[in-house]
């Protein structure tokens, strides 16, 4: 696993090291370890979490849990192809209200760690994309929150409008600051 610093304070891209044969592939997930020489040193995760999704131009976010139930995740997709975004909401963060995106699949061997403060989502740019999470903190519905996924604050430019949405997802206000 190689660690490298987005433009995103206390995020990270992960690219695995992925071993490729007649066999298949084989690939770290996780190293607790290696997260903490990089100075995650919350790495106990504690709810793992897959995300199928049938249709391209699905688009699940922008998610986040509030105090006391925060939640780092680190993000990979499994089949398919995604367009990842998180934005940093810490206030006290040299990156408060930045966002970063990246393109996830199946082919790319790349991962993304998520601190704590941060709302995330994605787009699916390939039907059957799938989506595995592990997450640092287990969900709680009353401190979980939103916001809309178009939402100006932000001017995240989203490779297509979705198609593909959860009434609660076309619901969520606008970020208030």
């Amino acid at each position: 696993m190689r660690f490298v610093e987005t433009s995103l304070e206390g995020a990270y891209l992960i690219h695995l090291n992925t071993k490729r044969d007649e066999r298949g592939s084989f690939s770290r997930l996780f190293c607790s370890e290696i997260f903490m020489q990089h100075g995650i040193e919350n790495s106990v995760f504690v709810q793992v979490n897959l995300s199928s999704n049938s249709h391209k131009g699905t688009l699940r976010g922008m998610h986040y849990q509030t105090n006391p139930h925060m939640e780092a995740k680190v993000v990979y997709c499994l089949r398919g192809r995604v367009f990842d975004v998180m934005v940093d909401l810490r206030p006290n963060s040299k990156t408060y209200l930045s966002h970063y995106f990246l393109e996830l699949s199946q082919d790319n061997s790349l991962a993304v760690f998520i601190p704590e403060g941060f709302a995330h989502g994605f787009l699916t740019l390939e039907p059957n994309s799938e989506i595995f999470y592990l997450m640092s903190e287990p969900y709680h519905q009353e401190y979980q929150k939103g916001f809309h996924w178009n939402d100006p604050t932000f001017q995240i430019k989203w490779p297509s409008f979705p198609p593909y949405l959860s009434e609660r997802d076309q619901n969520h206000p606008l970020f208030r600051i």
